[in-house]
């Protein structure tokens, strides 16, 4: 099924500020918060959606990605559920909780289930450069790629822990990773909730720590990852897999892989959008002859006619040849541009040869009526 529009998702407009796309959002997660909506998955849904759409258009680098490229410019290079890979209602809990002041359930009456979460950790983001040929980005491509990055220790699990008995329970906030405080203002009592000093907002201590990754839960490794871009991607564009950058300390959500995407230069064919541009030369003779001239496509070659008394500077068009559209859009085209090559050492038979054709009326240039108002249109206009 198709992925519905983030902005419609919100209900904002594309020129929407920063404050605007904050309330929006903060207005759909009470709509459908988990709290409100128990044991409905289309709320549920919902709420993930609109987590997602925050994402995206709370970041501007990822926003701009968005509004140049769509869905493809996002999460589904491989096949990663959304840009943030929100499978999870507490991973959402986890990175927007501070919106509705520390704590997702503490607004609005909501969150009386006393939800209590520990801070989870995020792993980093990992950047990469893939070079593609022209033929990849016009068909699409599958990639396995190599990657040296953090991942989840093999001795612990990822813990950090010497066995299930190497870490125990915060006894400062008794395994829920937030404190609450409540001091007195002139306005009342007010009460805050902030992550645990004492565990860092875990809920767990580790008491015996794992000597392969020395407490830390993460290690040096290798992950051969596999990627699908899709067809019609552009130079710089960003594509975002959800879930497969560095691993997170003691078990947390893994960070991003952000795949940069670079071109090769084609011999041939010069990319100009969805477009592609070849410039052919061609003889006096035959651009006065007619003929018929190969044009090098991104798959095969074609063979195109060369009408006789073909003017250099024409182009000529050949519809569908040249790159999809990353959003689906069609197709772009080859655009063929004629160039007449003049030959710069003549020897003293092809001199004779055209000083005697220049003496013909038909080597005498005779521009039309319309070329002749062209030069005339274009002398008045600098004069």
């Amino acid at each position: 099924m198709a992925k519905r529009d983030y902005y419609e998702i919100l209900g904002i407009s594309k020129n929407a500020s920063r404050d605007e796309i904050k309330k929006a959002y903060r207005k759909k997660a009470i709509q459908f918060h988990p709290d409100k909506n128990p044991n409905d998955k289309n709320a549920e849904q919902k709420f993930k959606e609109a987590a997602e759409a925050y994402e995206v258009l709370s970041n501007d680098e990822k926003k701009a990605r968005y509004d140049r490229f769509g869905h493809a410019g996002m999460g589904n290079a491989a096949g990663a559920q959304g840009f943030g890979g929100f499978t999870d209602i507490e991973d959402i809990f986890s990175q927007f909780g501070d919106i509705f002041g520390g704590h997702f359930g503490g607004f609005g009456g909501f969150g009386s289930s006393g939800r209590s979460r520990r801070r989870v950790n995020k792993g980093s983001n990992l950047r990469i450069k893939v070079k593609l040929n022209l033929s990849e980005i016009a068909h699409g491509v599958e990639k396995k790629l190599k990657v040296t990055k953090y991942i989840a220790c093999d001795s612990c699990g990822g813990t950090g822990a010497e066995g299930s008995s190497g870490y125990s329970t915060c006894s400062t906030c008794n395994g829920s990773g937030q404190v609450t405080r409540i001091s007195n203002t002139f306005l009342g009592q007010m009460q805050t909730t902030a992550s645990c000093p004492t565990c860092g907002g875990e809920g767990k201590i580790i008491t015996s720590k794992c000597t392969s990754c020395h407490g830390e839960g993460i290690v040096k490794g290798n992950e051969i990852i596999k990627i699908n871009i899709p067809a019609g991607v552009a130079e710089g564009m960003q594509l975002n897999v959800a879930g497969k950058g560095n691993a997170a300390r003691h078990g947390g959500v893994n960070g991003d892989l952000l795949v940069i995407i670079y071109e090769e230069k084609h011999p041939d064919l010069i990319r100009d959008g969805n477009d592609l541009i070849y410039s052919l030369f061609l003889s006096i003779a035959d651009a006065a002859l007619g003929t018929h001239a190969e044009i090098p496509t991104v798959d095969k070659p074609v063979k195109i006619k060369i009408e006789p008394g073909t003017q250099p500077g024409k182009i000529l068009r050949l519809r569908g040849k040249g790159l999809p559209d990353v959003n689906g859009y069609g197709k772009g085209d080859i655009l063929v541009n004629i160039n007449v090559w003049i030959p710069k050492n003549l020897s003293k038979e092809e001199k004779r040869i055209l000083e005697k054709l220049n003496e013909s009326d038909s080597f005498t240039p005779n521009p039309s009526s319309q070329d002749k108002n062209f030069f005339e249109r274009m002398r008045s206009h600098f004069e």
